[in-house]
Formats: C-alpha cells, structure tokens, sequence
C-alpha cells in the first residue's frame, strides 16, 4: 500500500501534534515541515526534513496533502489560497464568521489548479459542527446549544498574540454553568454569547507596552472578544509557563427538542481533551486521508466537514468498515 504523503506547514503546537498524529497513522507519512523560521533552528519531536516556506514548489509532486498549521486571523486567509495553486490542502480555519468568504476564495482557487482544500478542520468547527446538523436534523422541534471550555483557545490566544505589545498570550473560554444547567433542564432557553461564556486572558506584555491600550484591544476586537464579558489578566512569563503551560480544553454540544408527541429529547456530544492540539490534529489528519482519497476520484475546490463522507476518514478499506463498524 503506497502512503499518503503530508507536508506539514507550520512548527507551533499545532504542527507538532500534526506529526506526532501521523506517527499512529500506517497508511501516512510526513515528508517534510515548512517553517517561515530558519529551518536549522527548528527542533522537531520525531525526525522530519525540514525546509523554508519559501521552497514550498520544490516538493510538488512529492507531497499529497499539505496541513495547513497556522493562525486564523492572518495566516490561514493568505496560505490556503496560495498553496492550493500546488498542493491539497488541510486547515483548521476557525473564525466562524468568515466562514462564507473564506470557502468562495479557497473554492475557486482549488477549482482553477484541480486541488481539494477542506476548511475549518477540528473539533470546532468540524466535528461539533457534524453533531449540530444531525442532531438538527434528527430532531428538528428544538434548540441546538455549543459551549466551549473549561480550556485554552488556541485561535483566541493566537489573535492575542498578534497585537502590537504583546509577548504571549493564554486565552481560556469558560461556560457560564447555570446557562449550561438550564439546556440540560430542557428549558430550551435563548441565550447571547455573553450569557453562555466568559473569556479570560492572561497575557505577557513588553517592557513598557501600554498595558491600558492592549486590554481595550482585546476586549473590544471583533469575532472574538467584542461579544463576551472578558477578563485581562497581565501576568510576568514565567507565571504564564508554570500556571498556565498546558492546553486543556473541551466542550458540548446539546439539543434540547421534543417529539411530536411532546416527548422531551436531550441529545449530547462532549469533549474533555488535556491538549486541545493534539486532538485537532488528530482530526486534520484523518481529513488529511479523505482529502488525498477524493481528489484521486477527480474532486476539486474547497470542501468542509459537512461535504466528505465518513468512509473517506477511517484508514480502513471500505468493505471492512461495513463489516466491523456499520
């Protein structure tokens, strides 16, 4: 059996999840790491070549999938549509609403080359997006409610990090539980974003940043803080590495719906994960298996977690997925 050949573009946490998921894959294999570091700077957790981003071209052909590992804010806007001029790609774009104009750009890109790109790739979006339309769909008289956390945001964190003054940066989403209390009391109750979560951020600033105007960023920028009741804690680095050095997170999904008959239903799908990249990335690279699958059949442009079946993610052949897990 030939294997599926991956690239990995980007080495933060979420690119060494990557690898490390690929590692449990046998019918995958990572050839490369592209890094916009100096290649001889970056320690890898399992022996990889690694390589500038800028000699990306030099493996076409050689690389079936590349995984996109970058941030949503300004990376993945950008790499998507430039590498799907070459390659098929993965990201775990997660900036929800963009999501309309960020597949039309990676459509039309992948549809002009003859690449697949599937898009926002993770547990959410992704796979909690799976159980809100079929559990929608299964019990249509209801409310569909997500909550996220206790955990750490690796999106958040990364759009923190990202703002002029900023060292580093942790951002936890915490549910509000009396909220999450009356969906599971099928109260069947309508919620804002600020009545479901809370944001908290601790945050490492500069020598002599101005403490005031990152605080009034973070609290007021769009698609991520604006909507939530957050808090902005500064913190030195070495408090951030010893209380807050890991990446726990998790969440639910709920449906709160009755039956025709007046029957109440409560349908739930959670997560508890002690590193919330090592997860992600086992989900974009099982997507990183259906992509090289659908594009061999002749399917091109952009694709979502709603448009791939799920005989194409499992490294089983197909007549023994109906055999042992049908």
């Amino acid at each position: 059996m030939e294997k599926i050949k991956v690239g990995i573009v980007g080495y933060g946490n979420l690119g060494k999840g990557v690898q490390y998921a690929l590692s449990q894959s046998e019918d995958m294999e990572a050839v490369a790491v592209f890094t916009r570091r100096d290649p001889k700077s970056v320690r890898t957790v399992l022996p990889v070549a690694v390589d500038a981003v800028e000699n990306i071209q030099n493996y076409v052909g050689k690389i079936d999938v590349m995984i996109l590992c970058g941030g949503s804010a300004t990376d993945l806007p950008v790499q998507s549509v430039e590498t799907i001029r070459d390659f098929n790609t993965v990201d775990s774009f997660d900036t929800h609403a963009k999501v309309p104009q960020y597949f039309e750009a990676l459509d039309e890109a992948g549809k002009r080359s003859g690449k697949l790109g599937a898009m926002s790739i993770g547990w959410d979006p992704g796979l909690f997006s799976l159980a809100r339309i079929y559990f929608g769909s299964v019990a249509p008289d209801g409310n569909t409610y997500t909550f996220w956390g206790k955990g750490v945001s690796q999106g958040h964190s990364d759009a923190i990090r990202r703002i002029e003054g900023v060292k580093d940066a942790k951002q936890y989403t915490v549910p509000v539980e009396s909220a999450l209390a009356k969906v599971r009391g099928c109260e069947n109750p309508v919620f804002t974003p600020r009545q479901m979560h809370t944001r908290v951020c601790y945050v490492v600033a500069e020598d002599g940043a101005d403490l005031a105007r990152i605080e009034q960023e973070i609290k007021t920028m769009p698609n991520y803080f604006a909507d939530y009741d957050t808090e902005v804690h500064f913190v030195s680095q070495a408090e951030l590495n010893e209380k807050h050095g890991g990446m726990p997170h998790g969440g639910f999904v709920l449906r709160s719906c009755k039956s025709a008959n007046d029957n109440d239903f409560l349908l739930e799908l959670s997560l508890k994960l002690e590193s919330n990249p090592e997860f992600t990335s086992g989900v974009l690279v099982a997507y990183a298996r259906a992509v090289a699958r659908m594009n061999r059949e002749g399917i091109s442009g952009a694709v979502t977690a709603f448009d791939i079946a799920p005989k194409y993610l499992s490294p089983l052949p197909f007549d023994e997925q109906r055999k042992k897990l049908l």
